[in-house]
């Protein structure tokens, strides 16, 4: 296959349409129903919408907001919009009304492609939708105005030709998940689109003609300009943890799916039940695990269900910067689990190639320029930086935002990835945690995954998290805990502390409480909501914080 324009990303999607014309590009199943579309289809499908969307008004450089579950009507509008050298704006709906309603009023879109419900709420909440004055109703227009999906499908011409981009257009604005602050809409330009999709395919060897099953619905995007037939599965998108395993693994057997990408928390419930039921998925030959930290217990348990030469990887990025660093599950069961449990961090592999990532100090200050003398010694916890082609340069309409998360150097820019972690002999980054989580006490900082995973090694907990209470720089330590099942407090708490005690990065933590169920991120039920149990524990009544810390 001869290697498309990045000027377009849309191109590798026309290139697809020739050279695996009749192959499938989506298969969605549902209840009683089974849904496909070959590459070409896709293609000229998206050729009639991008050229009925340019009839409504729509144009090169318009913001639109698209609001359309996964599915065929979302992959083929999205190729529109890039066809048209339209900006699709794309926003999570599982970040909540509020979150999402200040992404939008923040993207400032012209115009708007959704489902019907989106377009009631565009009446019930006009302020956060301001400005946008072209319309498409994907689905039953109710009482307002625009055209219909299919009527703009019925007036487009099978022929349209791509708009002309430079490589350095935007082409998409892609929300963050807001895990740790306000969501942010990161601008994508093709290049960078392009880019990726190169870098994953080489990264994990994926040819075309596999089977994918993304449970993400953007990795459904990424999954066809790689050439995959993607299975979009029958699940919530927006509740990975609660997805029944059943039909995945259903969907997995049937179509004989190779490659699927997942949170941990979609994964652990698909590995437990499993396990529970024998259940082997042979096809598999790579899963993507990603979202948070991936603990090796969950990766041991794939030795049983996976074949012995199919590969776990667990890459390491964010929506400004995919992909940072990988490391395949074999490296971290056989060699960094071990040195994970004993405080060490988790390690996320080595940086990709043409990726280039430092550490720095630690500074929670706008740093203008790039200057050597920030970088830490081999070995040093500090904050994460990178470089390369396929790294965002901005957040849209954010300039704040952007000053803070970039660093100019020269006619290039440093993303501050927001984490801590250190470089080990090998090269290799161990993540520590959000910079925004450590706890900053007058005995030094913590951070959270290595003082974590030292009381995650109790049987008796499901899972802590490291919160500070009080000011930075003079934060009490304490680690709340998810236990597992019915427990003795006080003696669960004794154990907790003679444990802490016995690491010397645990042993400023002399304060326990417990949480019934930790709030978790939306997008992949995996990130602790560690602000939230902050909030929590300073609501806890301050004397039993000064006291425990008497005690100590």
């Amino acid at each position: 296959m001869s290697s498309p324009s990045p000027e377009n990303i849309a191109h590798t999607l026309e290139q697809l349409a020739r050279d695996r014309a009749e192959s499938d590009a989506l298969i969605v199943p549902r209840s009683g129903s089974i849904s496909r579309i070959t590459f070409q289809q896709i293609d000229q499908d998206s050729n009639r919408l991008a050229d009925g969307l340019r009839r409504t008004g729509m144009a090169k450089g318009d913001r639109i907001l698209l609001m359309v579950p996964a599915g065929i009507d979302f992959i083929s509008l999205t190729f529109a919009l890039f066809k048209l050298g339209a900006v699709p704006v794309l926003i999570d709906p599982g970040l909540g009304r509020r979150n999402v309603l200040n992404c939008i009023a923040t993207a400032k879109p012209n115009g708007m492609i959704a489902i019907p419900l989106a377009h009631a709420a565009r009446k019930v909440f006009p302020k956060a939708f301001k400005g946008i004055e072209l319309n498409v109703t994907v689905g039953r227009r109710w009482f307002w105005g625009g055209a219909t999906l299919n009527q703009i499908r019925n007036q487009g011409d099978v022929n349209f030709q791509s708009a002309q981009v430079a490589p350095d257009d935007d082409a998409a604005i892609l929300f963050t998940s807001g895990s740790t602050g306000p969501s942010k809409g990161v601008l994508y330009s093709h290049r960078m689109l392009y880019q990726q999709v190169e870098l994953l395919r080489r990264m994990f060897g994926i040819e075309p003609g596999e089977m994918d099953l993304p449970t993400f619905p953007l990795f459904a995007l990424f999954g066809v300009a790689l050439g995959m037939t993607c299975v979009i599965p029958d699940m919530d998108p927006t509740r990975p943890a609660e997805v029944d395993p059943k039909t995945l693994i259903q969907h997995i057997k049937e179509y004989h799916v190779t490659t699927s990408f997942g949170s941990p928390a979609l994964w652990n419930t698909v590995s437990n039940y499993c396990l529970e039921k024998n259940v082997q998925l042979p096809t598999l030959k790579r899963i993507l695990m990603a979202g948070a930290p991936v603990p090796g217990s969950l990766l041991e348990r794939f030795d049983c269900i996976l074949s012995p030469d199919a590969l776990i990887h667990t890459p390491y990025g964010a929506t400004e910067a995919l992909p940072v660093a990988a490391i395949s599950h074999r490296e971290i069961v056989d060699e960094t689990w071990a040195q994970t449990r004993e405080g060490k961090g988790t390690c996320v592999g080595k940086a990709v190639d043409g990726l280039t990532l430092k550490i720095i100090k630690i500074s929670d200050e706008a740093i203008e320029q790039w200057d050597d003398s920030l970088e830490l010694a081999q070995g040093t916890i500090g904050e994460v930086v990178v470089q390369s082609p396929w790294v965002t340069r901005q957040y849209f309409n954010l300039d704040n935002a952007t000053r803070l998360a970039k660093i100019r150097d020269g006619e290039n820019f440093w993303h501050r990835m927001g984490d801590v972690g250190y470089l080990d002999e090998n090269n290799r980054l161990w993540f520590c945690g959000r910079k925004s989580h450590r706890v900053q006490t007058v005995e030094g900082t913590l951070f959270t995954i290595p003082c974590e995973a030292i009381f995650n090694t109790h049987k008796q907990v499901k899972r802590s998290a490291l919160v500070g209470v009080g000011p930075a720089g003079n934060q009490t330590s304490v680690i709340v805990i998810e236990a597992e099942g019915a427990i003795d407090q006080k003696t669960l708490t004794e154990e907790l502390l003679t444990l802490g005690a016995s690491h010397a990065i645990t042993q400023p933590i002399r304060q326990v409480l417990y949480h019934p169920s930790f709030p978790v991120d939306i997008r992949h039920n995996a990130k602790i909501g560690r602000e939230q149990l902050a909030r929590w524990a300073r609501a806890r009544p301050g004397a039993n914080l000064k006291a425990a810390n008497r005690r100590g």
